[in-house]
Formats: structure tokens, sequence, C-alpha cells
């Protein structure tokens, strides 16, 4: 554990003290060290958690989202580079820092014991991210989109540390693994119920749950490719493991509590699937996207059974990778096109053969075809679901439906069709873009080879 943590810190001086010409290129082989040390966390014993001391442990639930994380580092490394390669070499350094930052911060929280350090890592990934956004971000919005982004998660999270601190006051400590262990049988009142919604409004905020969900389309359009890359992939993810962990500790007081986040959580997956129908902006589609998912995933967590809990986070491991690697791809047609709107991009297949390949495949992934693990996670859902009440199996069929639609949708209107006489002169794709998408797309076609390295322990 500490081995990763102490590496990934390292990153800060490197990249403030690197010499500029091997800046990008000693931040990049470092960091995809460090990504390729973290597999490690993947072959844990299976009764077994690797512990760090008091405050720090790796179990077989967070350890596929510490690999992301470690993952994603590198690969966000090398989509930055054409954005920033006309900036001043302090901003660079600047840039690099924060996202180390970032990952340092979403390890600790990742890996967290106690839910007061917990607490603090999930609020300190809020600073780096709230930078990148406001000072890379590619339009004048970005100011908007960082208080949207700012505002609804302090919101969120103030809650969250209050119910915390009762929960400190009435139990003595925090700590999971006691928390765990002790029987917190909490009584019927109202006040036992506004704790369990104050513990679980944070993570719902974070994920998105529908209907507070507007702060992420405005981040994700505003912010440059690696701040997209690491909202989709990771930090929606942070939401949905806090759910989890809270949840083993806090039984619901009763069964019907959980059904409006239930009901609001399969609405939005029909909801956003049909916003994504409409819309114009690439990077706002693959985001209401990542809404649609993720309402499939809160309603999974709530029903807390193993098949449930186990597709989740099979799902939100395959969405990190997937909704990521779409990111890249609309930042490769910004790059070249100077323009998100899915009109002016069309036709790419033409100029870009090789690229269009890319497209299918993160495409098809996106809408669940065999053989990718968003098939895998949306199934073991979809199953636990229909489990627990027959009816959901018209929603989620119909969100598969129009999840489908609207990814061909995506697809047709970027890559066929007539090219328009703006895209001939384009640039052609390059290597570290092939190998970029390699780096995204592989690992989902591997991991259905063997699909419980990241199921968790639930099944």
């Amino acid at each position: 554990m500490l081995k990763i943590f102490i590496s990934t810190t390292m990153l800060l001086p490197l990249a403030w003290l690197a010499s500029p010409k091997w800046l990008w290129t000693y931040f990049l082989v470092n960091s995809s060290i460090i990504a390729m040390m973290s597999l490690v966390w993947l072959n844990l014993p299976f009764e077994f958690s690797t512990s760090t001391g008091t405050y720090m442990l790796v179990d077989q639930i967070s350890s596929p989202l510490l690999v992301l994380t470690c993952w994603l580092l590198p690969l966000m490394t090398l989509a930055s580079q054409n954005h920033l390669k006309t900036s001043p070499l302090p901003r660079q350094r600047t840039y690099l820092i924060m996202l180390t930052l970032l990952q340092a911060s979403l390890i600790v929280a990742f890996s967290s014991t106690e839910l007061t350090l917990f607490y603090i890592a999930f609020e300190a990934t809020l600073i780096p991210t709230l930078i990148i956004i406001t000072r890379w971000g590619n339009q004048t919005e970005r100011l908007n989109a960082g208080t949207y982004f700012l505002f609804y998660t302090l919101a969120g999270s103030l809650p969250l540390l209050v119910a915390l601190l009762a929960i400190q006051n009435s139990s003595g400590s925090l700590s999971l693994i006691l928390l765990t262990m002790k029987d917190l049988m909490m009584t019927q009142t109202y006040t036992d119920k506004i704790l369990w919604l104050a513990c679980l409004l944070a993570f719902m905020v974070k994920m998105p749950l529908y209907g507070t969900h507007l702060w992420l389309p405005k981040a994700h359009v505003e912010a440059p490719v690696a701040g997209s890359m690491i909202l989709a992939a990771v930090l929606l993810k942070l939401g949905g493991y806090g759910i989890i962990r809270i949840t083993m500790i806090l039984t619901p007081l009763t069964k019907e509590m959980a059904y409006p986040f239930m009901i609001l959580a399969l609405w939005g997956v029909v909801m956003t699937s049909l916003i994504c129908m409409r819309q114009t902006d690439l990077k706002s589609l693959i985001a209401y996207s990542s809404v649609s998912h993720m309402g499939l995933v809160i309603a999974a967590i709530m029903i807390q059974t193993p098949w449930s809990l186990t597709g989740a986070v099979i799902l939100m491991i395959s969405h990190g990778l997937i909704s990521s690697a779409l990111f890249c791809l609309a930042n490769l047609n910004y790059e070249r096109t100077h323009s998100r709107t899915l009109l002016l991009v069309r036709g790419a297949q033409a100029v870009m053969p090789l690229m269009a390949t890319w497209w299918l495949i993160a495409n098809l992934s996106n809408m669940a075809l065999p053989p990718t693990m968003n098939l895998w996670g949306e199934l073991t859902i979809m199953v636990s679901l229909f489990n627990w009440s027959p009816w959901t199996i018209l929603i989620t069929g119909l969100g598969a439906l129009i999840t489908a639609s609207y990814t061909l949708y995506m697809f047709l209107m970027t890559q066929r069709g007539p090219t328009p006489p703006h895209l001939g002169q384009i640039n052609p794709s390059y290597t570290r873009e092939h190998f970029l998408l390699m780096m995204h797309l592989a690992p989902m076609l591997l991991l259905i080879l063997k699909p419980a390295i990241i199921s968790g322990t639930f099944s």
C-alpha cells in the first residue's frame, strides 16, 4: 500500500524539478511504473486484506478502484500532451502536480478505514478537480461549471460531516472495521432516519443521482480532457464506493427508506438516456450517458444483495474505462476540428479510418454488447433488480434500448455520412493516440476472461 502512495507523492518533486525537455517523458514513465505496480492489488488472497497500520486497508471492494485510479494517471498524461504543449512551463508543471495530488487523495479515500480520514480525502479531491476545470477548461463557461461543481458537492457533503460526528458520539468510533463488527441497530426515530439520509446524500450527489446531476454535464463539457477522464472514470465511482461502505454499517431502518432513491435512480436511467438522444454537443452526450449508467449502479447498491453489489462494482470499473475512452475520442475530434457539435464533425471515418475502429469498439462497449464487461455488469444488475421486483425489467429494458439508440446515433453522427470540406485538411491520427485508446480498451476485453478479479467478494 505504502509503496504506491509514497511513489505517487514522489511525482510531486519530479514534476516541479524535472528538466523542461524531459518533463512529460519522466512523468509518463514513472506514473506507468506505478500503474504496473498497482496491479498487485488485484491478486489479494481471497479471505484476507492487506493492511497498512490502523488507517489504511485494501480489500476486494477497493482494490479494483485503486488500480483504475493508478491506471488512469499515465493515460491522462498521454491525452493532455497536445493540449498543453503551447502552455508556459510553470503551467505545465502545475497541471501535472494537480493530477498527482488528485491521485494521492483518491488513493487515501479508497483505502482509508477511518470514516474521518475518508471524509477528508473525499473533500480533498474537490480542490485539484476544481482547479483543473476552472484553469484549463476550454470555454469561458468554465467558471460557472466550477461553481456548480463546488456548491453541489459541498451542499451534499456538509450533512455527511454532521452525520459522522453524530455516529462518533453515539458509537465512540468511526473505524469501518469496528463499525461492521458492532451491531448498529438504530431505533426507528426520525432523527435516525435523517442521519441515514445525511450519510447517503453526499455520495448521491457525487454519483450523481438523477435530480442532483446538473453539475455533471457542465463540469464535463468545460473540463480539459484529463479533467473529463478522471471525473467520469474515478470521481463518480467515489460516490458508489462511499454508498457501499456506508450502507454496510448503517442498515436501512425500514425497507421502504430506499424506495425514493430507487425510483429516482431508475427514472434517471430512462430520462437521461432520452436527454442523450437530443444532444448536439458530443461531450455533453457522453456526460449524460454517465448519469444513466450510474443510475443503474445506485439502484443495484440500494437493494444490497450479493449479486447486485457484484454487478455494481463490475459496472463501475467497466464504465470507468469506457467513458474515459469516449472522452479521449471526443477530445481527438475537438483538437482537430475545434468544435464539439455533432453536425460539424461527421464523416470522420473517410479521413481517419483507424480511429473509426476505436470509435466502434468504444461505442459497442458502451451499449453493452458481448464480449464486454459492461454486458456482464448490466446483466447482473438487471437480474438482481428483476429478482427484487419484476416490474423493474420494464425500466431497465427500456433504458438498455434507448442506450443502444443514442450510442448508435453518436457513432453514425461522428463517423458516417458525407465528409464536410473543412475536414479534408485535418491532421492524421498519431501513434500516441492509438496507444492511449488501446490502453483503455484492451483491459476491457481482457477482463471478460476473468471477471472475478473486479467483482469484489460478494458472489
